[in-house]
């Protein structure tokens, strides 16, 4: 399906889209993409996920999967984990960019702190538990609506690897970092900086896992030079936990604009793989979605010009071309 006006296309979406177009991409004034930004509560995605949360503030009963997942055989048979529970829920209502006075005035952190426990040792869920990604989305969504998240802070800086990134693995011995690991850590020392103006030792932290990407070009083994594996280029939304260098330049570009400094040449062959992927029309395509219960669709099936991918591509380049 060919794409007539990309501009037009990109505005005639859910507004926590458009928001973002309006602001990033067109230059409307703040009156205008302000506007927009506030209905996500109200219409559209943002007020019917909002509408999904329970009476005791969780997502489908769970932290990080359904209630009952674990208890049930038949879940271990399903080619991917859901996509419903507490965790995916908030980080996806944040990521949109909407207002959390909505989640703050119905005692979600209260609620929150009262009945979910990790499914990991049951753990309380402000307190995180020892998945990386897992408490990095914990971190990023409790600074968000205001939890008090110093510890989890605390523990990815403790659990940074010698060689400067994070594995989820560490807990089974790893000590050689991943890049999906390192790509959320990142990101929730960036909401920490982002939210508080940081420490110095988050900042160093946060730095060593860019230079961690970066030395290896974004997509390259250190030991060979060889790509670590097919799905740096294979871009799909939503991110879930996985990396691609359309993700790592997307937090690059918001590191650049916090540091105020200019993007780093060794991010030049991923710009490269993400202006490969640009189609004519100015649009770029689904890859194959991870599999997985939702409570709805946020984008299109595989294949399909994809608005949240042409958002994130093309802000990166202008951030590059800048």
């Amino acid at each position: 399906m060919p794409v007539d006006d990309a501009d037009a296309w990109l505005l005639a979406t859910d507004p926590a889209l458009r928001w973002q177009v309006e602001r990033d991409l067109l230059g409307a004034p703040p009156q205008q993409w302000q506007a927009t930004r506030r209905r996500i509560a109200q219409e559209g995605f943002g007020a019917r996920l909002l509408d999904l949360q329970g009476e005791d503030g969780m997502w489908a009963g769970g932290a990080y999967f359904p209630g009952g997942f674990f208890e049930d055989p038949a879940n271990q048979d399903l080619p991917g984990q859901p996509w419903t529970a507490t965790t995916w829920s908030l980080t996806a209502l944040r990521e949109w960019g909407m207002d959390p006075a909505p989640l703050r005035e119905n005692g979600a952190v209260e609620r929150l702190a009262r009945h979910a426990r990790w499914e990991y040792d049951d753990l309380p869920y402000w307190g995180g538990e020892v998945d990386c990604c897992i408490n990095a989305m914990t971190l990023a969504n409790g600074l968000w609506l205001g939890a008090e998240v110093g510890a989890i802070a605390d523990w990815l800086l403790a659990h940074q690897l010698e060689d400067g990134g994070w594995n989820c693995d560490w807990v089974e011995g790893s000590q050689r970092s991943s890049f999906h690991s390192t790509i959320n850590a990142l990101g929730g020392l960036l909401a920490l900086e982002e939210a508080t103006g940081g420490t110095q030792a988050v900042r160093a932290a946060r730095r060593r896992g860019e230079e961690y990407l970066l030395r290896r070009h974004l997509h390259r083994r250190l030991s060979t030079g060889e790509s670590v594996g097919p799905f740096v280029d294979r871009f799909r939304y939503p991110f879930r936990w996985e990396y691609s260098v359309l993700r790592a330049l997307d937090h690059l570009r918001r590191a650049s604009a916090l540091d105020g400094t200019a993007p780093d040449p060794r991010a030049g062959e991923a710009i490269g793989m993400v202006r490969a992927a640009r189609q004519e029309d100015g649009t770029w395509l689904q890859g194959p979605v991870l599999p997985g219960a939702v409570w709805f669709a946020v984008d299109v099936p595989e294949a399909e010009p994809s608005p949240w991918l042409t958002l994130h591509a093309r802000r990166v380049l202008d951030w590059w071309e800048a």
